[in-house]
């Protein structure tokens, strides 16, 4: 696998995680890969051949060549039909609302395809720009322009919003939500409200994806091979909360986890 990260323009930065790429050759016996909840919404054209989203043990779809990738709260399987080439825009969890104005609730789970989202018209030029530009740098050009075409002082992140995001990040999803508002119930509520319209998850989803994903980079990268000292590590309460967190959002435990094929494409992400 190839796999490449590469880092937005400054302007686009409070929105846009990074951009990726993935290339991966074609393989008789590909193998299925599990994919887990990141805690991101993602923008992927799919340059090389089709790939299967799994919904179900044997039943299968084709994933749409041009898409938005909604928030995940549960894991799914993608398999690839050939040779691998993708090109994906991470937005941060509040970024990708600052483009749209339908609500991120409806986006769930779920892959749209990009002509849903922005229109047949500026979805199918968008897609054949990424197409046929020559490299990753040109495609980057190309996306960073539309991003900044669709950016609208009318259309900004409820300031609430994004303090409780920050918040989450900075302590890797432990901060209580009636701790970040200390206001009343009617800011708890405003807070749930903005989050199913601009994130597309509620704050407590969030925060335990966001977990999920510093307990998996110490796992990853080997920092430690006791389970109770990640779960200490990652905020949780203890083992049995860490496994049973763990087990919800990746479908299997975190022993399981380690050298399992399925989980390679999910492993590389995370490191």
């Amino acid at each position: 696998m190839n796999y490449q990260t590469f880092k937005p323009h400054p302007y686009l930065e409070s929105f846009v995680h990074c951009y990726w790429t993935l290339e991966v050759p074609a393989e008789d016996d590909a193998q299925k890969q599990r994919i887990i909840p990141d805690g991101c919404i993602e923008m992927a054209f799919i340059l090389g051949d089709d790939i299967k989203r799994y919904t179900s043990e044997e039943e299968f779809t084709l994933q749409p060549r041009a898409m938005i990738i909604g928030q995940t709260i549960e894991p799914f399987y993608i398999q690839p039909t050939g040779y691998v080439n993708t090109f994906a825009i991470r937005f941060y969890p509040y970024g990708f609302a600052s483009f749209i104005s339908e609500s991120l609730q409806n986006f769930v789970n779920k892959e749209i395809p990009l002509h849903l989202v922005f229109g047949e018209a500026i979805a199918n030029e968008l897609e054949q720009k990424m197409i046929k530009a020559n490299d990753t740098k040109e495609r980057i050009a190309f996306i960073e322009k539309f991003l900044f075409d669709k950016l609208s002082d009318k259309i900004t992140v409820n300031k609430i919003v994004n303090n409780t995001i920050d918040t989450l990040l900075s302590t890797q999803g432990d901060a209580k939500i009636n701790n970040i508002l200390k206001q009343n119930l009617c800011s708890r509520r405003q807070l749930e409200r903005k989050f199913s319209e601009q994130i597309g998850i509620s704050p407590k989803q969030l925060a335990k994806v966001i977990r999920l994903q510093a307990a998996l980079k110490i796992l990853l990268n080997e920092e430690t091979d006791s389970l109770t000292n990640i779960a200490y590590k990652s905020k949780y309460y203890d083992q049995s909360h860490f496994v049973k967190d763990f087990k919800k959002f990746t479908g299997m435990s975190p022993k399981e986890f380690l050298g399992n094929k399925n989980m390679a494409l999910s492993s590389l992400l995370y490191k």
